[in-house]
This record gives structure tokens, C-alpha cells and sequence, in this order.
């Protein structure tokens, strides 16, 4: 397997621990099936442990996800690792993945055990793992602030108890390459036993080196990658699966002919998909998947590519998903047109909707000249989240404010479908709305952030607004798109509030780190 380096996939457990990142299970197994078309080896596909709706997610995706390994997160304690395997049991090919933290200040202060009782506490989780399947992953969290000798000692412990893939974690994305590399190095050639397992690096983007560290530790001798779309996770976010799979691909001559077996044209569509289910928004010059990464505007660029695309590309953005051609879009477009458009952006519409959104189209061809492929994403994003629930739905508003810039709304509120009219005032329009529609939910929160985006240049551009609330300590976020922003603005708002209203009826998650 030497030139084989496999894909773990975390989107669904640590990328979904970005805050306002949560998914419901019907997103998830939408996500899993798109991995699954992508090809990544093993799928993370929650912390069963966490929640009834965590265990439930993962037991779905388990029985019905084929093809790729589908692994279960766990503490080192009996429960936790009765509830993964509860809800791995069922897939094709079952992995646990168990961690325990190593480094002296979490051991200290977090797990307040000695290293002595750590190590037994690794031993016997590993053991519990063995008890039900052969396929187990041991992480040692927090690898990166360790005593190197202390991790050779733990994971040659849980190779004796039956660890296949050890994992190299660093979790507060403190190392830098040429550090992690002499690490994974140092652990080769220092731990009992590690020539039979597979050595796993699970890298955390806190100093932007994520990737760079993921790639140094492969060129070290990893065998297994740990990553998410688009790089999300907690804070800074995890090592981004397309870019660790494009330069690996790119420059194989570098890397020691090592590669992935991901169908790299899927990138772009997993891309898409997250950036739907989650709200977060991929800046525009994010590598290989940002909407700016095969655009070229300076002259000296253009002429180049017009002679040889080689000049100014590495890669094909075909190979990566995106299409070489663009079909403009106007009033004259039909449904054929509109339909091949949609797929071209990554969007699998059955007949009804597409009709839907066709309507949509054509009635923002009234307003605006040019519809760009940023407006037709808009369009679908927005209608696909009206099939959330909504216990609260905003009838009709409006606004006004004064020279001083005082301003005074008022909202009819369908609200579990009881309409109700209300009143607010605030320093603004906008501000005056919320208040409105705060007085309407009853839902106490504070405004966390409040973004305006142009979807599309021109002066007829749409504008989507993006909302993210805090409700109890966790974190929602909505957007809307619209001409207008304080209609896009309200939209989003409402988003957001729905889905606190609808998380309100579940468990509180319990939250993992590794």
C-alpha cells in the first residue's frame, strides 16, 4: 500500500462541530452519499455517543452507505464505545475510532490521570474495540504537544491490543511540517510494532498550516489522511480534503508517486453541497473549489491562457469539477436550458422543483439584465431551505426611519400557525424588524453576526444576507437572498430562528474534539 494514501473523511463529526454547522440526519446521509460517489476510504460518520440523534445518524448512514468504511467516534470509556459499535454494527466494513488524550497539560488538568493511567486506560479501551470488530483506530489527542517517547509507549500498547491504524492528531494545529514530519519519522522508527498498522494524521488549521503539515507527514510515511469539504471543523477548521487530494495528484513527482482513489470531478459538487447544509460560505479564492480559482482577469493572464492553458494552470478545472464553459443566462433561456445550467452546477432537481425554480428565474430576468451562475445557486439554496421546518414564517412587514436614523417596523407573523402582528423600533430598519419578530417568537438570543454579500456585481445585483445567532449557548445561522436586503435581511433572520425553534426539540449534543 505504499502508494496508496487513504481518505478518512470527518465532515459529518468534526467538520459538523463548526458552531452553526449542525446537520440533521437527512443532511447527513445527502453528505455520506455524495462521499461515497467521491470515493473516500473510510467516512466518520459521527460521535454515536453524543445524542440519540447522533447514534440514529450513524446507524442510517451505516445500513445504508455501501463501499466505504464507515467509522463511529468514542471516548476511551465503556459507554462510549458500546454506542459506536451499536451503530457501526451494521455497515459493510465497521470501524471504531477511540481517542484518549496525551499530552501533559490535558492529562494534568482535562483527565487529571498520570501517564501510567492513561496508557492502561488506552489498553483497555482498544481491548473493549477488539471485543466487537478487528477494524480499530487509536488517537492520541493533542499528539502534536506530547512527549514523543510517551507516544511511542502508548500506541506500541494499543498495537498489542489490536489496533490497525494509529492516529497522529494535531488538534489545536500548533506543529509546523518540518516538525510533523520528524515526528511521524520518529514514531516509525521508535514504536514496536508500527511497520503493521497504518500511520493516520488528523491536522487542525489554527495557524493555516493544516494542509502543508498533512502533506509533510504523507511525505514522511502517513498512510491516511483525515479531512473535511472545504476544510470546515472547530475554529480554524480541519486540513481540506480537496486540496490534500489536488497536490497530491498535481505533484506526484514530488510526493513519491503517492495518490488517493477520490474521483477528483466530484470536488466541486461536495463542495456545493456543504457550502448548501452548513451556510458557510467558501471565500472566493479558496483553493481549487473557490468560485475564483479558474478565473482569470489580469491581461497578461488572459493572453497567456489564450495561447496555452498551461501558462496559468496546473490543473483543468474540469478535473476538478467545474465546467470549461459558461452558459449565459437571460430571459430568453428555456427550460432545457435552465435545466442543463442546473446541472452543470452541481444540482440534481427533479422535473417538479426544477419547475419551481424556473419560474423564480424568470421572474429575476424582469429585474436584472444578466443572471449569473451566482444568482441560480442563490435561487436554489433559497428554495431548498424552505423545505425546513418552519414554525415561524413572516406574512408581510414593513419599515421606515427617520432623518436621525430612528426606525420603527411592523411584522404579521404566521407562528405555529397562529398569525400575529407586532411592533418594534431600533437604531434601523433592519434592527427594528428583528425586534419585531422578536417580540412575536419569544426566542432570547444575541445577534452573533450580520454580513451583506453582493451575490452578482451590477447595480441590479442580488444581495444575500447572512445571519448567525447565538440561543443558549449554540449557534444558528440563516440566509436569505433577495434585491432588496431588508427583505433578504428578514429572511434570513426568520432561518435562523426556525432552526433554534426546531433544535429546541432535541437533545443537547455532546461535543468531541480529537
Amino acid at each position: 500500500m505504499g502508494d496508496r494514501v487513504l481518505v478518512f473523511d470527518t465532515t459529518l463529526r468534526d467538520g459538523e462541530q463548526s458552531p452553526g454547522g449542525t446537520m440533521n440526519t437527512v443532511e447527513k446521509i445527502e453528505v455520506a452519499r455524495q462521499l461515497a460517489r467521491m470515493g473516500v476510504d473510510i467516512m466518520e460518520a459521527g460521535f454515536p455517543a453524543a445524542s440519540p440523534g447522533d447514534l440514529d445518524a450513524v446507524r442510517t448512514i451505516a445500513k445504508e452507505i455501501k463501499g466505504v468504511v464507515i467509522a463511529g467516534l468514542a471516548r476511551t470509556n465503556p459507554g462510549d464505545i458500546d454506542a459506536a459499535w451499536e451503530a457501526v454494527q451494521h455497515a459493510e466494513s465497521p470501524r471504531i475510532h477511540t481517542f484518549v488524550a496525551t499530552s501533559p497539560v490535558h492529562m494534568e488538568h482535562k483527565l487529571r490521570k498520570s501517564p501510567d493511567e492513561v496508557v492502561e486506560i488506552a489498553r483497555a479501551a482498544v481491548r473493549r474495540c477488539k471485543g466487537y470488530l478487528s477494524d480499530i483506530e487509536f488517537s492520541a489527542e493533542d499528539a502534536t504537544r506530547s512527549d514523543w517517547d510517551f507516544l511511542c509507549r502508548i500506541f506500541a500498547a494499543a498495537i498489542e491490543e489490536g489496533a490497525t491504524t494509529l492516529n497522529v492528531p494535531d488538534t489545536v494545529g500548533y506543529t509546523t511540517p518540518a516538525e510533523f514530519a520528524r515526528l511521524i519519522q520518529y514514531l516509525k522508527e521508535n514504536t514496536p510494532g508500527i511497520e503493521n498498522v497504518v500511520i493516520s494524521v488528523h491536522c487542525h488549521n489554527d495557524l493555516g498550516m493544516a494542509t502543508a503539515n498533512t502533506l509533510a507527514a504523507v511525505e514522511a510515511g502517513a498512510r491516511q489522511v483525515e479531512v473535511t469539504i472545504n476544510g470546515i471543523g472547530e475554529r480554524a477548521g480541519n486540513t481540506a480534503l480537496e486540496e490534500v487530494v489536488m497536490a497530491l495528484r498535481t505533484r506526484r513527482d514530488f510526493y513519491g508517486d503517492v495518490d488517493t482513489r477520490v474521483n477528483a470531478t466530484e470536488l466541486v459538487p461536495a463542495s456545493k453541497l456543504i457550502t448548501r447544509v452548513t451556510d458557510f460560505q467558501v471565500q472566493p479564492n479558496k483553493a481549487i473549489v473557490g468560485a475564483n480559482a479558474f478565473a482569470h482577469e489580469a491581461g497578461i493572464h488572459q493572453d497567456g491562457m489564450l495561447k496555452n492553458r498551461d501558462t496559468y494552470e496546473i490543473m483543468t478545472p474540469q478535473s476538478v469539477g467545474w465546467a470549461s464553459t459558461q452558459l449565459i443566462m437571460g430571459k430568453h433561456s428555456g427550460r432545457a436550458g435552465f435545466r442543463s445550467k442546473l446541472n452543470d452546477l452541481g444540482y440534481d432537481i427533479d422535473a417538479e422543483r426544477s419547475q419551481t425554480l424556473y419560474q423564480r428565474f424568470i421572474e429575476l430576468t424582469d429585474r436584472k439584465k444578466h443572471v449569473t451562475d451566482a444568482d441560480i445557486v442563490a435561487i436554489v439554496e433559497d428554495n431548498l431551505r424552505k423545505g425546513e421546518a418552519q414554525p415561524f414564517r413572516v406574512i408581510d412587514w414593513r419599515a421606515h426611519s427617520s432623518a436621525d436614523g430612528g426606525a420603527e417596523a411592523a411584522v404579521m407573523v404566521d407562528a405555529h400557525g397562529v398569525e400575529h402582528e407586532a411592533t418594534g423600533k431600533g437604531n434601523g430598519q433592519i434592527e427594528a424588524l428583528f425586534s419585531a419578530i422578536d417580540s412575536v417568537t419569544g426566542i432570547e438570543n444575541t445577534l452573533e453576526r450580520f454580513s451583506v454579500d453582493a451575490v452578482s456585481p451590477g447595480e441590479d445585483a442580488q444581495g444575500s444576507v447572512t445571519v448567525r445567532i447565538s440561543v443558549g449557548g449554540n449557534v444558528f445561522s440563516g440566509r436569505g437572498v433577495a434585491t432588496d436586503i431588508i427583505e433578504a435581511s428578514v429572511h434570513a433572520y426568520v432561518v435562523a430562528l426556525n432552526r433554534a425553534a426546531v433544535a429546541a426539540t432535541t437533545p443537547e449534543r455532546a461535543k468531541g474534539a480529537v
